[in-house]
């Protein structure tokens, strides 16, 4: 029977060598995939028949995509894995290609997928595509957010210097606004990116995060955390752990922003995080798209 990672890698090498049409027989007849990071608003399939035709005549009719760069964190639940990996990705229209990053919550149930959380640089991929207008287009028509019950926080106390307990004071520093607690989470030498944010600078001091938490602090943003879920890698330093930050702009525009951030803590502090963010959809709220996607077109 087919570990999660003996599934991953038959899904991406799929896709690598282009064999869309078999794809789907990976997953279970009542799957579901979900991208809390499409554009303009999260999406959800499900059903094998579904996810067949986004493959067959979506995704395998605009994209070559060659997988590399894997790293598999196997988890404390033995279903679960979480793949980081990169595509070179190429635009079958336009012939243009670029570097994106990708990462993937694999649920693996009898053999079969029976649930996935994917997040990809739909920035980088609506470039190649020469489709940021439409991309732009999305966001300015999309729909109101749907309601967003917020969870109440965990009640039952986690050691400070735990792996739970570093990213929970992380995330719910974010919405308390304790911007300047939060680079003594990080360890003096650190290494911090955000792989969705093209240009975003590697954060190696406390000074350099004291300057990124300071913008965030300038933002006035109104923020709560929920939809919070961390898996724990069986490396005892890393955890994985996915969130979505609820609230408002400055000026009163809702947003949903969904994250998921990879870290390695040792000794209480953080010394490696590789942070998902959506930031597409905090640019649209914003106002900041035009920037954000003059990033990548030059």
């Amino acid at each position: 029977m087919a570990t999660p990672r003996a599934l991953f890698d038959q899904l991406s090498t799929g896709i690598t060598d282009g064999r869309f049409a078999d794809l789907a027989q990976l997953y279970a007849e009542d799957t579901v995939v979900e991208h809390p990071t499409a554009v303009p608003r999260p999406g959800r399939l499900e059903g094998r028949a579904a996810l067949h035709d986004r493959f067959v005549n979506g995704l395998g009719g605009t994209l070559r995509l060659t997988r590399h760069d894997v790293t598999i964190h196997e988890t404390a639940d033995p279903e679960v894995i979480v793949a980081e990996y990169q595509y070179t990705a190429e635009s079958r229209q336009t012939g243009r290609t670029a570097e994106t990053a990708n990462i993937q919550v694999l649920r693996v149930r009898d053999g079969l997928l029976i649930h996935t959380r994917d997040y990809h640089d739909y920035l980088q991929l609506a470039a190649i595509q020469n489709a940021t207008a439409a991309l732009a287009e999305a966001y300015a028509n999309a729909p109101a957010y749907e309601p967003h019950p917020i969870a109440p926080r965990p009640t039952a106390p986690l050691p400070l210097t735990s792996r739970e307990g570093v990213f929970h004071q992380l995330v719910f520093g974010v919405a308390d606004g304790r911007w300047p607690e939060l680079p003594d989470l990080y360890a003096a030498k650190t290494d911090v990116r955000h792989p969705f944010l093209p240009g975003a600078p590697i954060l190696h001091t406390r000074d350099d995060l004291r300057t990124h938490f300071t913008a965030g602090a300038a933002a006035g943003f109104r923020i709560e955390v929920t939809g919070l879920v961390l898996h724990l890698s069986t490396d005892p330093e890393v955890i994985i752990g996915e969130s979505t930050y609820v609230g408002e702009t400055s000026s009163g525009t809702p947003f949903q922003v969904n994250n998921i951030f990879a870290m390695r803590i040792r000794e209480g502090q953080i010394i490696e995080s590789r942070d998902y963010g959506d930031h597409l959809a905090l640019a649209a709220a914003t106002g900041r798209l035009p920037e954000l996607i003059a990033r990548v077109t030059g």
